[in-house]
Order: structure tokens, then C-alpha cells, then sequence
């Protein structure tokens, strides 16, 4: 099901079957792929909120303590990667367990190696951060029919493999809801009634290397 069959679905629920429900869940349920794919919009300019319904004040009262300048905008930002090149990524909190415990001294033949504390840190060091799977944030344009219309979206670094040998991706474990309003509108021509609705957009804020 797509997002837009998904998200009539719960508007229709809530108007026909009387349910109350504070939020609308933007992404299809019950799939976890992020970040969200693109709606596919009805062309018709008459779907579009006018310029008497995109009154800033009255949708920063709507949307309240929700409105999130870290991740949303109203006025058009400058639509670009605004992540650090791989290799200016500053890693952060303590080394992972899982690489700080390896064994470099034990080889797959059963012999023994030396290796040295500063060489050991080193190769450490190297295997974090090619290891490590950023979250790389762009901001993306959500049309009119959003407010903001501007999010800034997480994705996974996806440039080259995470892991050595090669054959890991970097891929979202965690992800944050950012709650927007969204432009819906029920009937047909004149006879159709248009509101803002509040609606939840997840965001990825983690990502890990897995298979």
C-alpha cells in the first residue's frame, strides 16, 4: 500500500468510525524501510492550500511545541549534503566493545603474533572509522502541502562497504518522529473540505553496519 492510499485510510477510519486519534502515522505501516519514500501527489493545483491557509502564525499556533528548527524549515534552506566527507568524520563516545576486545595477536592458523600497544591503537583506531556509519543529513522539499515544507533527512552513508573484508552495508537501526502538518482534503471539486492535519515523518538518527 502506498503512502497516500495508507494515510486516507487512517483519516477515513478516524472520520467514518468516529475514532479519535491525535496523530497520523505518515509512514507505511507495518514497513520499517526509511528513510520515507516520496509521495506520489495528485497534480491538481485546486489540492494545494491557498495563501489565506499558509499563514505563518496560525500554523506555528497548530503545529506548537512541535515545530523543530533542527530539522524542519519554512523558508527554503540550501538543498545540500550537510555531513562532513568520510574522511573528516569526527567519531564520537567511546570505542565500540566489539573492535576495542579484538584479539590482533591469535591468527587463523593457530600461531601468535606480537603486535605492539601504539600499533594496536592504531589499527584500532582505522578499523572504527572505517567501521563507523555516519548519518548523513540533507535537506529535502516536501512541497506545499507540507508545513514546513523542509525537512532535514537522515540517510546512511552508502559510498563503500562498512566492513573488512567487504560485504556489510551501513543500514538504520534507530530513528526519530518529527510531527508536521499535512495538507488533506476529502470530497470532490467545490464540494470537497480541506484541512491541516498533523501527521508523524520519521527520521534516521542511527545508523550501524550490518549484513
Amino acid at each position: 500500500m502506498g503512502l497516500s492510499q495508507t494515510l486516507l485510510v487512517y483519516v477515513l477510519l478516524c472520520v467514518h468510525l468516529g475514532v479519535s486519534q491525535h496523530y497520523l502515522r505518515l509512514r507505511p505501516s507495518p514497513s520499517d524501510n526509511l528513510p520515507v519514500p516520496d509521495l506520489k501527489e495528485d497534480p491538481d493545483p485546486e489540492y494545494d492550500p491557498r495563501e489565506q491557509d499558509l499563514v505563518e502564525r496560525t500554523l506555528r499556533k497548530k503545529l506548537g511545541s512541535n515545530f523543530d528548527p533542527n530539522y524542519m524549515s519554512i523558508s527554503s534552506p540550501m538543498l545540500v549534503n550537510l555531513s562532513a566527507p568520510d574522511n573528516q568524520v569526527k567519531l564520537q563516545g567511546p570505542m565500540p566493545n566489539e573492535i576495542k576486545k579484538l584479539d590482533l595477536t591469535e591468527t587463523p592458523y593457530g600461531k601468535r603474533v606480537k603486535v605492539g600497544k601504539k600499533a594496536r591503537r592504531k589499527f584500532l583506531q582505522w578499523l572504527w572509522t572505517y567501521t563507523h556509519c555516519p548519518v548523513v543529513y540533507t535537506w529535502k522539499d516536501l512541497g506545499v502541502r507540507f508545513w514546513p515544507r523542509y525537512i532535514k533527512e537522515g540517510n546512511c552513508f552508502s559510498e563503500r562497504s562498512c566492513s573488512f573484508p567487504e560485504g556489510m552495508s551501513c543500514k538504520p537501526v534507530k530513528s526519530i518522529n518529527k510531527v508536521f502538518l499535512r495538507w488533506y482534503c476529502q470530497g470532490f471539486l467545490r464540494q470537497k473540505y480541506c484541512t491541516w492535519i498533523p501527521v508523524q515523518y520519521p527520521i534516521i538518527s542511527e545508523c550501524k553496519c550490518s549484513c
